[in-house]
């Protein structure tokens, strides 16, 4: 499947954005766009956003070299750029949530009006289900939903960057056992562009991605997921991508559940996220990057080995996924007071078996 080609247009992704980097954060500078600390932030100090104009630009750079021949290429770009745009907007003025869900709406009309939807989803036992007139709708909904979901992660030095790198790797890997080549392309261009900017952006972070590169990179896994991940025929395929986002998708969740009990805005922004709890609880800032980190690649493991199950390893996967997703929130202190039973049941376990083995 073009290896020579995706590697080439992988390192043209990494090279470019993380020398573009450079230039973007003088602009960001130049322009204003600043994140500037505030009583929501762990940050200390004003850094420059903007850095998602850098691997925007890098992962185009790449897949221009690749330039794979596809129906829907010219409206997901389309719909990238509007994106970028909505997103550079609001790292320069923040927008209102209103207008940046305007831009998501109208990035996601190329892709309907190209015919890139969600037409169907596979059941065990019953098997393929056709969605119909509804498919528009759920692709919206999952466009905007994922777009959203990494914007919201976007919390810590890193994170995202680090994160959608992970689900794009399992994508890209599940890709090639499927031999989806656009979904090959698409994400190996994004895993490049990523990793070029992580240099720059992992703790301490000199600059930001901000909105324009969050709601880029979500849009982006929207797009793939679609592309592939719902194209699956495995058994649950519907479950594949969630799987692969659970760590994005389940702070979301958590997000809106918190506002809507407390009778908040669902748009409105708070320090009550998955990443800042764990802070809040005493981890320092690297590690809780990396303790997501694990998490995120645990889950795109489990959704690689999901995606060619069968029912009852299918089964086991969605308990062990819920498990871990319990586990999170108890290192979080989300659930139970507090309390962690599953987790100190697990720490438990390990010095022991650690003495079992000495003797």
């Amino acid at each position: 499947m073009y290896t020579t080609d995706m590697l080439i247009a992988f390192f043209i992704a990494m090279g470019s954005t993380f020398l573009l980097t450079y230039p973007v954060r003088k602009l960001a500078f130049r322009i204003k766009a600043m994140d500037v600390p505030n009583h929501r932030k762990i940050h200390t100090k004003v850094t420059p956003r903007l850095g998602g104009l850098a691997i925007f630009i890098g992962s185009m750079l790449g897949l221009l070299y690749l330039w794979p021949e596809h129906e829907h290429l010219p409206e997901i770009i389309m719909g990238s750029i509007v994106i970028v745009i909505t997103g550079v907007l609001d790292d320069k003025y923040t927008i209102r949530p209103i207008i940046k869900l305007s831009g998501q709406l109208i990035a996601a009309s190329f892709l309907i009006s190209s015919g890139l939807i969600i037409e169907r989803i596979t059941l065990p036992f019953i098997g393929v289900i056709e969605l119909g007139f509804v498919s528009v709708l759920i692709t919206v909904l999952w466009i905007v939903g994922i777009t959203n979901a990494i914007n919201l992660i976007d919390g810590l030095d890193g994170l995202a960057t680090g994160v959608t790198t992970i689900a794009l790797t399992s994508i890209f890997i599940m890709s090639l056992i499927d031999s989806q080549t656009i979904v090959a392309f698409l994400s190996i261009v994004l895993i490049g562009a990523n990793l070029g900017f992580l240099y720059h952006n992992f703790y301490p972070a000199k600059i930001y991605m901000g909105d324009t590169g969050s709601n880029y990179l979500g849009f982006m896994i929207a797009v793939v997921s679609i592309q592939g991940l719902f194209k699956n025929i495995a058994l649950f395929s519907f479950i594949i991508p969630v799987i692969v986002l659970a760590v994005p998708i389940f702070d979301t969740f958590l997000a809106i559940i918190r506002r809507m009990r407390n009778k908040e805005s669902i748009a409105m922004a708070d320090n009550k996220h998955i990443h800042y709890r764990m802070i809040q609880s005493g981890y320092s800032h690297k590690t809780t990057v990396l303790i997501l980190y694990g998490f995120s690649a645990l889950f795109g493991l489990l959704a690689i080995i999901f995606s060619t199950a069968s029912i009852t390893t299918s089964l086991i996967i969605t308990v062990f996924v819920l498990i871990l997703l319990h586990i999170i929130a108890e290192i979080a202190g989300l659930v139970m007071d507090g309390k962690r039973p599953v987790l100190d049941a697990i720490l438990r376990i390990i010095p022991m078996k650690r003495r079992e083995k000495k003797k």
